[in-house]
């Protein structure tokens, strides 16, 4: 039996996935000459200074029915003319359809018009044409420098008959792809109707999938605090695939912060796919890491992939896609090597065609990294975020949206490029000028109102910058560093021209001495609800979401956005919570004393039952300190987190930390380091962690930033900058001991503060109720609890 189904795709979207040739090449800067984002501004002027005539922003659409055997798809191509202009020469009507391109290439380097851009316009002559039957039709080409704001245009004049005839060919290559998706999804959706969730429920996880389901299915946000051994990562899945085969959404998307969350998610598919479910998806890796280069040298002179890569790609997939049903890293890099493309590139383009998108958080949110293909255009789209361990979020997304500047890197410029252009050095000098006169005014750390006199300086430089940067070869062993400072001042004066009030602009110095201007973002919840709100449904997860009103705020959520705490499904008597609370870590009673009563507590924890430990301080300072007044005598071995470890120490790291264990092992560890968040210890490989003070930061210029303006918004600048973070440290190091529900483990926490109400009501339902202990006491409680458990 055939199918009838619907299909969408932007003109846009269409002539760059069929009509792409060519090479990869980054040797030119901010070489994509269609600057969209940044040049809306520069199409908004334009428009307005047309003629009499020139109607701006025109919808347009065709529909098209694409017919094979029983099966047809009405294909619906669509998207907005920038401009129709209507003239009278000599009696007779002409219509130009008009495309502008904002770039910052020099005009002069524009000798024709890029193709893809040409088919942009001729898309919407074709359409436009044929609607009002017309015979003749001129298609022109608008391209305006962002920063000099000059103008070249191209005009062409075609045939109605010739533009349609060879828009109908566009389409007809793209209705093999349309062909094969409607197989595979008739594929996709037959398995998901078959699907059963592949586990016997634990306790509340039923109610959990259920109300993943129901937020997606009605399009709504959803906040989960869902404690470790809850299966978060299927129980978010499941549900999400389900709506995919019931037509409620087009696409998964499973955003991360860490690698090893990006395992268990690929897991996660793999095990419903061994279950009968096809579904398609694919893990975004970076460009460093999937480059067959020793490091990235996109442009066809030094890497034979990079020449022709546009030319091969699109066989590439389409070969891929044909013969595999799941897509592992080795299988992209296998069809890239067989088809010389570049691995990483290619990889986004099979996403076009997956179901479900497994990458970092900064694909979706950061406005330099995200995908365009997916999040260029303001717009509602059907896709679903799976947002794992979204307490990360808040941090990560406060630096994409933040931008800083350093004046050394002005200078190291200025030095290695002397003698190459007169003008670019004069401008770098300037903006160095600029921030010579801020760091007279600043003797550690100073905070502006604006720095609207470097953000014009900047403006300019960055104009001449490009423009040296297209006609030099930067043939120099500084060339990265001196790409890098291009790029951050591109970013800076991006971001400052979104500055508002939820920005603060400092000045202060590096640990090196180097001095930094700063545009931080004290709240990104705004920017994040902007792309939040336009997918359907968001569902942010983690262990550690605590407090849930805090979190729905920081992340672009809303008041009446749903909210749940799902129940852990550990028996209450396989964890063991303690406080000792005769004891401190403030700054005020540290000293070798109370180093000593730490320790004694470490000691007593460690000595009961042989196994594996974890000691989790707030710095390398604490653990430093600890260390030293306290090493064990009776042969427990003591291994110590350095800073700076590679990731072959690491791993060696946690090796240490082996199942059924005839010694007594103790890590120490830092809270919000590598071993405190993102590491599975499961069963015997780790019995007990002891917490060393609430992890609350150091207090320092910056934090005390976010603690003046979230006093001034909400009187909470104490919980803001410091308890929450802190505390969110606390849940995290204290869940490296109970990972699946067969798992025993004992928690000590440490400090008195953990025994005052503005603590404890931060931790984990499942904690209560803890006990109270002393240093004294502590291995009389851990041994009845040990023994309880026989």
């Amino acid at each position: 039996m055939g199918s009838n189904i619907e299909s969408i795709v932007s003109v846009r979207n269409l002539v760059e996935f069929i009509l792409r040739s060519g090479d990869i090449d980054n040797t030119t800067a901010h070489a994509d000459t269609d600057a969209m984002q940044e040049g809306a501004r520069i199409h908004r002027k334009l428009q307005k200074a047309a003629p009499v005539g020139y109607r701006a922003e025109v919808p347009l659409k065709t529909v098209i029915v694409l017919e094979r055997g029983e099966d047809s798809i009405a294909l619906t191509v669509d998207g907005r003319a920038d401009g129709i202009l209507t003239e009278e020469k000599n009696g007779i009507q002409s219509i130009t359809i008009d495309e502008i391109k904002s770039t910052y290439l020099s005009l002069e380097r524009i000798e024709a018009p890029v193709p893809v851009h040409e088919a942009q316009a001729k898309c919407y002559a074709a359409i436009y044409g044929s609607d009002e039957g017309l015979t003749d039709i001129t298609v022109q080409l608008t391209y305006c420098n962002i920063d000099t704001e000059q103008v070249k245009q191209f005009a062409t004049a075609y045939t109605v008959k010739e533009l349609k005839d060879w828009f109908d060919s566009v389409v007809n290559a793209y209705s093999v792809w349309l062909f094969w998706e409607l197989d595979w999804k008739r594929k996709r959706d037959a398995s998901i109707k078959e699907l059963t969730f592949p586990y016997s429920y634990r306790p509340g996880q039923r109610e959990l999938v259920g109300n993943v389901y129901k937020s997606i299915s009605r399009g709504r946000k959803l906040f989960i605090e869902a404690p470790t051994g809850v299966g978060k990562t299927i129980s978010t899945v499941f549900p999400a695939v389900w709506t995919v085969g019931e037509g409620k959404a087009s696409k998964i998307f499973y955003l991360t912060a860490k690698t090893i969350a990006r395992t268990v998610a690929e897991d996660t598919f793999s095990l419903l796919s061994a279950n009968g479910l096809k579904f398609r998806f694919v893990t975004i890796t970076s460009r460093e890491k999937s480059c067959v280069l020793e490091k990235p040298q996109c442009n066809p002179k030094e890497c034979p992939r990079a020449k022709g890569h546009f030319d091969r790609v699109n066989d590439c997939v389409f070969d891929l896609l044909q013969n595999e049903e799941n897509i592992d890293r080795e299988k992209i890099f296998f069809y890239a090597e067989k088809h010389n493309v570049c691995p990483f590139e290619m990889c986004l383009d099979v996403s076009t065609w997956a179901d479900g998108i497994i990458c970092d958080y900064n694909y979706a949110f950061d406005p330099r990294a995200s995908l365009k293909r997916y999040f260029s255009e303001d717009v509602k789209n059907d896709y679903i975020f799976l947002i794992d361990e979204a307490h990360n979020l808040l941090e990560r997304s406060r630096e994409m949206y933040s931008a800083e500047l350093v004046k050394e890197d002005l200078l190291m410029a200025k030095r290695v490029l002397t003698g190459r252009s007169k003008k670019l050095e004069r401008h770098l000098d300037a903006c160095n000028k600029a921030l010579l006169a801020m760091k007279r005014e600043c003797e550690d750390f100073q905070v502006w109102d604006n720095a609207d006199d470097l953000y014009n300086k900047i403006t300019r430089l960055n104009t001449v910058f490009q423009e040296f940067l297209e006609e030099n070869t930067l043939d120099m062993p500084e060339r990265d560093e001196v790409l890098d400072l291009y790029f951050s001042l591109r970013t800076f004066a991006e971001v400052y021209e979104k500055v508002d009030e939820t920005y603060r602009i400092y000045t202060d110095y590096l640990p090196g001495g180097d001095f930094r201007i700063k545009l931080m973002c004290m709240e990104p919840a705004a920017q994040l609800k902007q792309r939040l709100d336009n997918t359907k449904a968001s569902v942010l997860f983690s262990a550690t979401l605590l407090p849930m009103d805090y979190y729905k705020e920081q992340l672009g959520g809303n008041a009446d956005d749903y909210a749940i705490y799902a129940p852990s499904p550990f028996k209450p008597e396989k964890r063991l919570v303690m406080v000792g609370g005769d004891v401190s870590t403030k700054y005020t009673r540290r000293g070798e004393e109370e180093y000593s009563r730490i320790a004694d507590y470490i000691d007593g924890f460690t000595s009961v039952k042989t196994g594996n430990y974890m000691v989790f301080f707030s710095s390398y300072k604490m653990l430093e300190d600890v260390t030293s007044v306290w090493q064990p005598s009776d042969g427990r071995r003591v291994v110590a987190q350095r800073r700076d470890m590679t990731e072959k120490e690491k791993e060696e790291f946690l090796a240490e930390f082996a199942c059924e264990p005839t010694d007594t092992l103790i890590g120490m560890c830092v809270m919000g380091g590598i071993f405190s968040e993102g590491i599975d210890l499961k069963g015997d490989r780790l019995t007990g962690a002891v917490i060393v003070g609430p992890g609350l930061p150091m207090v320092g210029y910056e934090k005390e930033l976010f603690k003046y303006y979230f006093d001034d918004k909400n009187g909470k600048g104490f919980e803001y900058a410091y308890l929450y973070p802190g505390m969110n440290k606390v849940m995290q190091s204290a869940g490296r001991v109970i990972r699946t529900v067969d798992d025993v483990g004992a928690i000590l926490l440490l400090d008195d503060r953990f025994l005052k109400r503005r603590y404890n009501e931060l931790f984990p339902h499942e904690w209560f109720p803890f006990e109270t202990v002393t240093a004294a006491t502590v291995r009389n409680k851990l041994k009845g609890f040990f023994d309880g458990l026989r």
